[in-house]
């Protein structure tokens, strides 16, 4: 799966599960905020990133990502050390 897979099935499931408006949803743009994010959604959202990427979260994973697109470089990140 590439980068650009990746963004779109993030971006797809976040559309759908977390209704937010795909417009809102830029590389740059604050994920906590965009998404309205509570510790709640943390969960839904790692639940979320399991079941359609395979790949377990942590708390301590969500340290470095303020951003959509550190969020997508996690996962990428995440999915290569999975198929290492």
């Amino acid at each position: 799966m590439d980068k650009q897979e990746i963004i779109a099935k993030i971006n797809a499931f976040l559309v759908d599960e977390f209704e937010v408006d795909a417009d809102a949803i830029e590389p740059d743009a604050n994920l906590k905020d965009t998404l309205g994010l509570d510790s709640l959604d943390y969960v839904d959202l790692v639940v979320s990133i399991d079941s359609n990427f395979g790949v377990k979260l942590v708390e301590v994973d969500f340290a470095g990502v303020a951003s959509f697109q550190s969020f997508y470089d996690l996962i990428e990140n995440k999915l290569m050390a999975k198929n290492a």
